[in-house]
């Protein structure tokens, strides 16, 4: 029979996971690092045994850690499974290296490493998951086989103060979440990395992200369809494709997106600062709505505002149709900067079914160098500019 106190301690770890926190105190969890089950820190020998064996201990226990020390660790395509007895942790200190020569290298799946239907979990620590990307990125027969580094299944989560190095594909991918926080998070890949999205978002609700450095070759963050009550919030973003929702439309049977706020975020050198893209033709009819982006910086930032409805991510495109992705109440407030381009807000909504409801408030887009003022550019908007002094001011 549990005791009073191990009930205790399990509530006391769910709760903390639910309010998506961590602080200095700590239930007496067990530690189970892998090291006694037989990993080797030379980055050469793979160490799926020992984590798996680490990850059996702590998933049976309640509070049960998994650590990894200092030093450097090869390991290959590994998943951790739930469900858990309890809160289950999972502590990097060290650096995790993709090893591209394991046999599960090849095992099919599309993550390198994923934690899958865990209730109550913390991913923490300073350490790294290095993704050696690199050798597949100039390769197009890899195209389609890249990996995702860190796919996530998670209920009341916290991701906190993990590095992520050289995904071959995303270095997160949120998906079928509920509750969960990414907190101060740091992602590094080269500006012409391919598809190396920082955190993408699918099919999840009540998501968090507060503090990440992002510097990457796609997207810094990706929201992709079925998403609800989305936040990101004090997000560095550079190089990369900026903060996008989308692209939407690409697949059949997406779900509607709504309830997404993007705050206080910073945008150096990037293609874009917040965007929504979706496809034309759709495949899909879903619907975007109550969106916000709020006090947004840019710098030297090709395009700060964009929605475009006619995306498509191969050159030269061809668009036989419009987009049937509704868009509607969406609002930028206090989006300010330097614009690298003549156009600060450029609006492009489906003709049949154009955009409805959105408005900008408190702009200040000037273009960079010349400190002349930005330009907005609006096809089937419905835009509304609310109050006065604002630059732009207007559609044209």
């Amino acid at each position: 029979m549990e005791s009073s106190s191990t009930k205790a301690c399990f509530l006391f770890w769910a709760l903390l996971a639910s309010f998506s926190s961590l602080n200095s105190v700590h239930c007496q969890g067990k530690i189970f690092s892998v090291v006694k089950f037989g990993a080797v820190a030379d980055g050469k020998t793979d160490i799926a045994q020992a984590l798996s064996k680490a990850w059996k201990g702590a998933c049976s226990s309640i509070g049960g850690t998994v650590f990894v020390p200092k030093g450097t660790y090869s390991v290959g395509d590994i998943t951790f499974e739930g469900p858990c007895n309890g809160a289950t942790h999972f502590r990097l200190e060290g650096m995790l290296v993709a090893n591209s020569n394991s046999n599960s290298h090849s095992s099919g799946l599309d993550s390198w490493i994923a934690f899958h239907n865990i209730i109550g979990f913390t991913l923490y620590g300073n350490g790294t998951f290095q993704g050696q990307g690199k050798s597949s990125w100039g390769r197009p027969e890899s195209n389609g086989h890249r990996k995702t580094s860190l796919k996530l299944r998670i209920q009341h989560g916290v991701v906190r103060d993990i590095h992520s190095v050289d995904s071959e594909m995303f270095h997160f991918h949120v998906h079928d979440s509920d509750d969960l926080l990414l907190q101060n998070i740091h992602i590094t890949a080269p500006e012409d990395s391919p598809n190396t999205d920082g955190i993408h978002i699918g099919n999840s609700k009540d998501v968090r992200i507060e503090g990440a450095s992002i510097a990457t070759g796609d997207d810094c963050v990706s929201i992709g369809s079925g998403n609800t009550n989305i936040t990101v919030s004090r997000v560095d973003c550079g190089p990369g494709h900026g903060i996008s929702i989308g692209s939407l439309g690409k697949y059949e049977d997406e779900r509607d997106v709504n309830g997404i706020i993007v705050s206080d975020c910073t945008f150096r050198d990037t293609d874009n600062g917040v965007r929504i893209k979706t496809w034309a033709p759709s495949k899909s009819a879903a619907t975007l709505s109550d969106v916000k982006f709020i006090n947004i910086q840019v710098e030297n930032t090709k395009n700060p505002i964009l929605i475009d409805q006619y995306y498509c991510s191969n050159y030269p495109c061809k668009h036989n149709g419009e987009s049937s992705i509704k868009i509607r109440d969406v609002k930028f407030i206090g989006v300010k900067g330097k614009s690298a381009s003549e156009v600060g807000v450029n609006v492009q909504c489906s003709d049949s079914y154009p955009c409805e409801d959105i408005e900008f408030t408190g702009l200040d887009l000037t273009m960079a160098g010349s400190g002349a003022p930005t330009t907005a550019s609006c096809s089937n908007a419905g835009g509304v500019f609310l109050g006065p002094g604002q630059v732009p001011s207007n559609c044209s």
